[in-house]
């Protein structure tokens, strides 16, 4: 029974369903949805971070930023028309069993680092594959990314934005534990091109961030100006 509970263990660890592990290893349902229950638990009761089950990045989240090629990170749509500056993450831990606890991230890598988070909340696999949809519907599509891809592009824009003196958003601390801790120095060079730039969103005090910059790295920066007021 040990040597099952552990090949059940390793299966889970990948995501799978306990009626698919039960067809990949020949033994009924009934025997793996019990090992599954306990190993959940045990996650659970270790104060462990909870198993991975997907982690996903916007398509074009690599346009005009410098990635060290030697960690391998691939994006289809890198420098497409509309790609680029803001990249959404989206993490799915498993959460006891057949559940999962989604959180969401909206990233400036240009400028400004985390501007929104969304969840985390608890949901079913297929609900989870719902919102995963809804979540990235604004971009012309989304791929599977490693982990440390999802801190690094989360992790490294707020680090970025703390270098230009702009300060975390207010709930990030609360929900970044979904990622774990970034490893190794940064893979990634912020900014467009290696510059702030800086695209004004409503909720923005434009000419504050603009004398922060200016603070920050003088004229060394590129912007866009929009008007809110008209764009309300």
């Amino acid at each position: 029974m040990s040597e099952l509970r552990e090949q059940v263990r390793a299966l889970r660890a990948t995501g799978q369903s306990p009626k698919e592990i039960a067809r990949a290893l020949g033994v009924k349902p009934s025997i793996v949805a019990p090992l599954v229950r306990q190993i959940a638990a045990e996650t659970a009761d270790s104060g462990a971070t909870p198993e991975l089950v997907g982690c996903w990045v916007s398509a074009g989240w690599s346009t005009g930023l410098s990635i060290d090629p030697e960690r391998g990170w691939t994006d289809a749509a890198a420098g497409e028309p509309g790609t680029g500056g803001l990249v959404s993450v989206l993490v799915a831990r498993r959460h006891g069993y057949n559940r999962v606890s989604v959180c969401g991230y909206l990233a400036d890598v240009y400028c400004l680092g985390v501007k929104v988070t969304h969840g985390p909340e608890v949901m079913d696999e297929r609900g989870m594959r719902q919102f995963r949809d809804f979540f990235f519907s604004d971009y012309s599509g989304y791929q599977e990314a490693p982990i440390e891809l999802a801190r690094q592009i989360v992790y490294g824009s707020e680090e970025y934005a703390s270098g230009l003196g702009f300060s975390s958003f207010e709930d990030f601390e609360q929900v970044k534990g979904h990622l774990g801790d970034m490893e190794g120095p940064s893979a990634i060079t912020f900014g467009r091109d290696g510059r702030p730039f800086y695209v004004p969103s409503p909720q923005d005090d434009q000419n504050k961030v603009h004398r922060q910059l200016r603070r920050a790295v003088g004229d060394d920066f590129d912007y866009v100006e929009i008007d809110v007021e008209d764009d309300a």
